[in-house]
């Protein structure tokens, strides 16, 4: 089974097993994570959620990205600003996908 769920902006195409990383959850590790804004399951569009539908979770630990730099400056003005940016995710394992 197959689905579209959206988090923290953002959509996800996963099926049962999968494992994922998704923007920081305010979830402690091994606790259950249910998303009810489910956007496609199995040939089921939804306008613009599919009525009854959710995938459930478990948090598998919270962490950081690679670093990016953020590098800005202009030339001939002596202006050089130089930033490091780690984002926070939270990596889950989609256990159950449910549609009534």
């Amino acid at each position: 089974m197959k689905a579209i769920f959206q988090t923290g902006g953002k959509q996800y195409y996963v099926s049962e097993g999968d494992v994922i990383y998704v923007e920081k959850l305010n979830k402690e590790p091994k606790e259950k994570v249910i998303f009810d804004e489910v956007l496609y399951v199995d040939g089921i569009a939804g306008t613009p959620t599919v009525k009854g539908a959710s995938i459930e979770c478990t948090v598998e630990k919270h962490g950081k990205n690679k670093k990016i730099i953020v590098f800005k400056y202009r030339p001939k003005k002596k202006y050089r600003n130089k930033q490091g940016h780690r984002q926070p995710y939270t990596k889950l394992i989609v256990n159950k996908i449910t549609v009534k």
